[in-house]
């Protein structure tokens, strides 16, 4: 790291830090701004003050750079949007936003969570294969059976530490913000501490209506060896014939 590179990390206030690292987890500045209640104005203002201090062109080299110099694992969004007291600018944007941003914050924070916390999905036992119990998947209804069938193969892909595999499984519009190298990068550093997959259980699908075409989330009960009991979301859209995976977090 150069030393003006650092000069910039230190300058960086915690708002642009938060900012970067929702960028890192695959928003755009629109979802940002949905997600924490502010106009995109506030958010576009983060980042150009983000690329100044640091000297870059882009907001993905900002948020790159920034990755790099923490080296940990990014929180979940509902840390990011809880880990940070409101100052008084921020409170008169959340207020300026209205009932409609309150609505939505699940719908935004899954459709566009990156991978890197779908990579907190199970490693060490590269072939484990963990069924779900005959009886979950019948009090499960579902309009097509080919959502739960691709979200399940999604995580079993990460469960055998095939980050190309479960990659092809994404959606362009995941791909535009994350490529396979920082895909897999992030799958070793963050999912690997987990351990072994003991036990995933189907708990829910729901639609979400949201433009374009809606979004469908499954929620899995899923057992590691390292974690007794954690919830896996996938996120998935609808491209062509087939569903896409466009967000994952475990929490």
């Amino acid at each position: 790291m150069t030393t003006s590179t650092a000069r910039g990390l230190d300058a960086l206030t915690e708002k642009e830090k938060q900012t970067l690292r929702l960028i890192v987890r695959g928003h755009d500045a629109k979802s940002i701004a949905r997600s924490l209640g502010l106009s995109i104005h506030t958010i576009n203002e983060r980042l150009r003050e983000a690329r100044r201090k640091l000297a870059v062109s882009s907001s993905r080299e900002a948020a790159r750079l920034l990755l790099d110099a923490e080296g940990e694992p990014p929180k979940t969004l509902e840390d990011t949007q809880i880990g940070e007291a409101a100052g008084p600018s921020d409170r008169e944007e959340r207020a300026s936003a209205g009932r409609t941003s309150r609505r939505r914050p699940l719908l935004i924070g899954a459709i566009v969570m990156p991978v890197f916390l779908g990579l907190l999905i199970l490693a060490a036992l590269p072939n484990a294969q963990v069924p779900t119990p005959a009886h979950q998947r019948a009090a499960i209804e579902t309009h097509d059976p080919a959502i739960l069938d691709t979200a399940r193969r999604f995580l079993e892909l990460g469960d055998q530490a095939n980050w190309a595999g479960s990659y092809a499984m994404t959606g362009k519009s995941f791909q535009q913000l994350n490529s396979a190298e920082v895909w897999a990068r992030a799958s070793e550093k963050v999912r690997v501490p987990l351990g072994a997959v003991k036990a995933r259980t189907l708990l829910s699908e729901q639609s979400l209506p949201a433009p374009p075409d809606g979004y469908e989330v499954v929620k899995f009960r899923t057992r590691f060896a390292n974690k007794a009991s954690a919830v896996e979301t996938v996120t998935l859209e609808r491209e062509g014939e087939a569903w896409k995976v466009v967000g994952v977090t475990v929490g």
